[in-house]
């Protein structure tokens, strides 16, 4: 009985490798329009760009003339003050491609690839209120609902296609909508 726990515990740690390796899939085709507008952060993988984030975090995103994407993120501080940061981003390949390329830093340094970060759609409900952004890499991943909250079955739900695409979802970090009253 020891071994064959031991061959199934085997199996799955192998099977989350093996995920995580593998290429990561998008959704079919992002409706670039439709997806324009204020998203609520739900939950994210901690990381260094946002450690002073708290609560109520938005990404605020904005159709240009040119066909860039203009990206308003903004968050709660332990203080209570609200910060923003602003970005661009631009679609990668064709006019419905999921997959997006985002840069926070100045427009002068647009043309090193390395300010450039991928920003890729990786699911999202047929109504556009849910959905979840990472990289190929899997090291960041944010899950948005055009709301401040979801409900826990959404919630997990999408967990659960983010864990089967290779994500080790228990990085996942929730999100308050708002900083609590001291």
């Amino acid at each position: 009985m020891k071994t064959l726990l031991s061959a199934a515990a085997l199996a799955l740690c192998c099977a989350g490798a093996l995920a995580a390796e593998a290429p990561l899939p998008t959704i079919a085709a992002l409706d670039v329009p439709r997806y324009m507008g204020t998203w609520h952060e739900i939950a994210k993988f901690p990381n260094s760009f946002q450690r002073k984030c708290v609560a109520a975090t938005t990404a605020t995103y904005a159709l240009q003339k040119d066909g860039t994407v203009q990206v308003v993120n903004r968050c709660q501080t332990a203080s209570g003050d609200m910060i923003e940061a602003t970005a661009e981003a631009r679609q990668v390949g064709a006019a419905t491609s999921p997959k997006l390329k985002v840069r926070f830093a100045p427009a002068w340094l647009s043309f090193l690839p390395m300010v450039w970060a991928d920003y890729w759609v990786l699911d999202i409900d047929d109504g556009y209120q849910l959905a979840a952004v990472g990289e190929p890499r899997r090291e960041y991943l944010w899950i948005l609902s055009r709301t401040p909250t979801v409900s826990p079955a959404a919630y997990e739900a999408l967990v659960d296609r983010l864990t089967r695409q290779g994500f080790d979802t228990s990085q996942l970090v929730k999100t308050p909508a708002a900083k609590p009253a001291p």
